[in-house]
């Protein structure tokens, strides 16, 4: 069964961090490209980090400096460290694989002020 599932969200104080984990099953993960998104209600579902297969690396300009997407094609799993949070990261994150077109469930991430 091809699916993603992501976990770690929570809630955090502004200034806090959290690090998603999202582990792939049914895919050759060492060649898949996967991204996290996040979505806030209302609001057009945003990128926030993709990695490729072979790490060539990008974030959105609001998290660069905060953020890192990191892989371990032993685990299947891509990771995503969330530092310095703040009230506008509040979202729900979701892990997604370009090569299958698939996403994760999504987890809540909160940030209070």
């Amino acid at each position: 069964q091809v699916q993603l599932v992501e976990s770690g969200g929570g809630l955090v104080q502004a200034g806090g961090s959290l690090r998603l984990s999202c582990v792939a099953s049914g895919i050759n993960f060492r060649v898949a490209h996967m991204a996290w998104y996040r979505q806030v209600p209302g609001k057009k579902r945003e990128m926030v980090a993709t990695i490729t297969s072979d790490e060539n690396i990008n974030y959105v300009d609001s998290v660069k400096g905060r953020f890192t997407v990191s892989r371990d094609n032993s685990k299947n799993t891509v990771y995503l460290q969330m530092n310095m949070l703040k009230p506008d990261d509040t979202a729900v994150y979701y892990c997604y694989n370009w090569n299958n077109n698939i996403w994760g469930q999504g987890t809540q991430v909160t940030v209070s002020s």
